[in-house]
């Protein structure tokens, strides 16, 4: 079943949330708290116990205290895994990212005015946390997307957790790719149960001071109620792509991108807004017939059902108030003049034209495939290198730049009601 054409939406005959119920980890919030609380508690109370109780009842598969942490054995077993093509693939990606986040940290910022030096420092963390989704799928692209920027940065420890299978195994990739990107610790943990872990600690995994990645809703959730008490980077999943198109766009490749957003889950969101009847009623067929006969179709039909639509606009200015109420994850723009339009729009990552698929950002672009979602990238942007980093302020002053502050200084403490602040100033020159 393909999400419906509604048609002559605009901002007026459309409820100010009509993006709400297209959010997963939104539904059941109460219930999803209340769960995900519970969870968090076990970690809390009982640590490493808890986790392999967890392990078991989630994830199917028996750990024991010496099992929690992937070995060096475990890891070297995983290469023989996989094969060279996909190796050179991850390193490929790597570079990718690597040479894109160094070109950030490039800027520096120093200033000199009127006796005053300040010049701003980027300090590493001393520890992250990198949620690497399992279970529908492995994700060792997600390892490279957390960890290559945290190694950039000069983060000392970086922790992955990731959950294992039946067997008691990460998979192969997720373990290559990290061990590529110089993780320094990998534990065979996934859900809300990692996130208390990385959060809080246990007897086997240390405490990190920020957990980054995306998940779940019950991973969202957990790093929302954790947030109180350890840094995280946003709330990111489930995972969202909308795509703006005019009577220019090629329908058959607007259903394509829809169809591959929709198979990472069926919580994911997949839209369309157009301002074409033509495109929407296209889109439409070439969804019924692409879903039928691909992979992975039970899962995407679904998401498509539950959290799939397609909107039809009179204009662009109501496709462009359209989407960024939603300020979705991943916006793809297949529209005349779609670099004009870009600079109006608000969102997690902004792809331009018919060959800049979600695919590119997720694996060689370079830019970072972990982006806020739910309305969050109204006020969060995509994982970077300054999300492993400090910026410290450094301030000097000459004799000579303080005295010229005095009048200013005085009149502003004495304003605030803070004499000893001036007294203080004023003391350098008795």
């Amino acid at each position: 079943m393909q999400p419906k054409i509604v048609k002559q939406w605009t901002t007026q005959t459309l409820p100010s949330d009509w993006f709400k119920p297209q959010q997963a980890y939104q539904k059941d919030t109460v219930h999803l708290e209340e769960t995900v609380k519970a969870i968090i508690s076990q970690i809390r109370k009982n640590g490493d116990k808890a986790l392999i109780e967890f392990a078991e009842r989630f994830d199917k598969t028996k750990l024991t205290l010496l099992t929690l942490k992937v070995s060096a054995e475990e890891i070297k077993e995983a290469y023989s895994k996989v094969t060279q093509l996909q190796i050179d693939a991850l390193q490929f990606m790597k570079q990718r990212v690597e040479t894109y986040q160094k070109q950030q940290l490039q800027t520096e910022s120093h200033m000199d005015i009127d006796g005053i030096t300040i010049k701003t420092v980027f300090c590493p963390l001393e520890s992250v946390g990198c949620y690497v989704p399992g279970g529908q799928a492995a994700y060792p692209s997600t390892v490279v997307m957390t960890a290559v920027p945290a190694k950039i940065a000069g983060v000392k420890r970086i922790v992955v957790c990731s959950p294992s299978d039946a067997e008691g195994k990460v998979n192969a990739l997720v373990l290559v790719a990290s061990d590529i990107c110089g993780v320094d610790e990998v534990y065979k943990v996934g859900g809300a149960q990692a996130i208390a872990a990385l959060a809080y600690g246990t007897q086997t995994i240390k405490a990190v001071h920020k957990i980054v990645g995306p998940g779940s809703k019950y991973v969202t959730t957990a790093k929302i109620l954790v947030s109180t008490d350890v840094a995280i980077d946003m709330p990111a999943g489930p995972s969202e792509v909308l795509i703006l198109a005019d009577e220019t766009a090629d329908p058959r490749l607007v259903a394509f991108d829809m169809v591959s957003q929709a198979e990472h889950g069926t919580d994911s969101v997949a839209g369309l807004i157009t301002t074409s009847e033509q495109i929407a009623e296209a889109v439409q067929k070439y969804l019924a017939e692409i879903t039928v006969s691909t992979e992975r179709s039970e899962k995407i039909s679904e998401a498509l059902k539950k959290y799939g639509f397609i909107i039809t606009c009179d204009d662009i200015e109501e496709m462009v108030k359209l989407s960024n109420q939603f300020a979705p994850e991943h916006l793809e723009i297949i529209t005349k003049n779609a670099n004009n339009l870009s600079e109006k729009l608000i969102a997690g990552l902004i792809l331009l034209g018919p060959y800049s698929p979600v695919p590119l950002s997720d694996y060689a672009s370079g830019t970072n495939h972990v982006l806020p979602t739910g309305t969050f990238a109204q006020s969060f942007s995509a994982l970077g290198v300054f999300d492993f980093s400090r910026r410290v302020s450094i301030v000097e002053c000459s004799k000579s730049g303080l005295e010229k502050t005095k009048n200013n200084i005085k009149i502003l403490a004495e304003a605030e009601n803070l004499p000893n602040h001036y007294k203080a100033l004023a003391a350098r020159f008795q």
